[in-house]
């Protein structure tokens, strides 16, 4: 898996991860990337700096010159993770837990047989990828969803 800084042509900047450089490629020239913030699908990779580590001890906050200045890119985690949070919050609120369906259930509605809705569920990355493959518009999420029982 590779994480790319990506922008749309309104210039809003956000990260996504693939499987490699090549599957962002064919997923980017389906369409299926979007822009979070204004649903753009015009997307290109953003100028962004390798995380590298050392193996040298590391160094106080204050002593590191890199952590001067937080890149535009990068929010403090408790604002990453409660944005994560509401974005789950929204998800289960707005769209139907499919669980382990969900290459069945996403199939099903591509191919009209049946309503089309929001869902969500998990799948294996095969299946994930099967989907992709045929054009079916899927997405990871940066969140383990809850299991629903009836």
């Amino acid at each position: 898996m590779i994480r790319f800084a990506l922008k749309c042509s309104n210039e809003h900047s956000f990260e996504s991860w693939f499987q490699s450089g090549a599957a962002f490629e064919k997923v980017n020239a389906s369409g299926m990337v979007s822009c979070p913030d204004c649903g753009d699908t015009e997307i290109s990779k953003a100028v962004m700096a390798p995380r590298v580590q050392s193996g040298m001890a590391k160094r106080a906050p204050e002593a590191d010159p890199t952590d001067a200045a937080p890149s535009a890119q990068s929010a403090p985690p408790a604002d990453i993770e409660k944005q994560i949070r509401e974005l789950k919050a929204h998800i289960e609120a707005t769209s139907d837990y499919v669980g382990d369906k969900f290459s069945d259930e996403a199939r099903a509605i591509h191919d009209g047989d049946a309503p089309e809705r929001p869902i969500y569920g998990e799948t294996s990355l095969k299946d994930a990828k099967s989907l992709i493959d045929d054009g079916i518009p899927v997405a990871p999420l940066p969140f383990v969803p809850a299991r629903k029982t009836n």
